[in-house]
């Protein structure tokens, strides 16, 4: 028996340990096992220990202690519903430990992935700000009032800081640096490089557009 643990535990275990033995049928009804002293020997144990085990056990039905005669066994039956029930406290106190540890884990993935997409973020915006002419794109989509005009017709520039400096049309044809005179159409990407608020610009000059249009229509 392991005397570095936790006292309640040793007598619990030793406890567990006799109705074990009683359940198997090592021990008959009407046995007598060991006085308290020479199960504390046995067992490497406190006489202490010993005492509170066969207190749990007699509490229980399984055995009877009586003074002076010793320790007789009393129930098999009591045995086998102690070590069932034990049982099967030791499995919800596993699951229990297995789902906290779980949790723990999760937290600490959590906790990792969310440092993780900061430094992405940060080192993104680092990048970009060491690299200005990473280009921005956009998607022109149905009904933008910008199709099927020219570039320069857009007054693009002014209007957003930014410059465009490709456009990829639908057959996949990449258009560098395009001139004032190239016609925009659905589907269209945009490439356009500028300072770090040039993206979301883009986006509320085209909004804007389109609140225009339709006031317009």
């Amino acid at each position: 028996m392991d005397q570095k643990s936790h006292p309640e535990a040793v007598y619990q275990q030793l406890a567990s340990d006799i109705a074990s033995r009683i359940a198997e049928g090592n021990y008959q009804i009407g046995d007598k096992i060991f006085a308290r002293s020479s199960l504390a020997s046995q067992y490497q144990v406190s006489p202490e220990t010993a005492r509170r085990a066969i207190c749990v056990l007699s509490e229980l039905g399984i055995v009877e202690a009586v003074k002076g005669s010793g320790v007789t066994v009393k129930s098999r039956e009591n045995a086998l519903i102690f070590i069932s029930r034990r049982r099967d406290a030791k499995t919800i106190s596993h699951l229990k430990n297995s789902i906290l540890e779980k949790i723990e884990k999760q937290l600490r993935e959590t906790t990792e992935l969310k440092e993780q997409v900061e430094m992405l973020v940060d080192m993104t915006e680092r990048f970009r700000a060491i690299n200005p002419f990473i280009p921005f794109e956009i998607t022109l989509e149905e009904g933008l009032p910008s199709l099927g005009k020219k570039i320069s017709q857009l007054s693009f520039w002014q209007a957003t800081s930014a410059t465009v400096v490709a456009i990829k049309k639908n057959n996949d044809r990449l258009i560098l640096s395009p001139g004032g005179e190239t016609l925009l159409a659905e589907g269209d990407v945009l490439y356009f490089v500028g300072d770090e608020n040039s993206n979301s610009r883009v986006k509320d000059f085209l909004r804007t557009l389109r609140k225009q249009n339709s006031l317009d229509s």
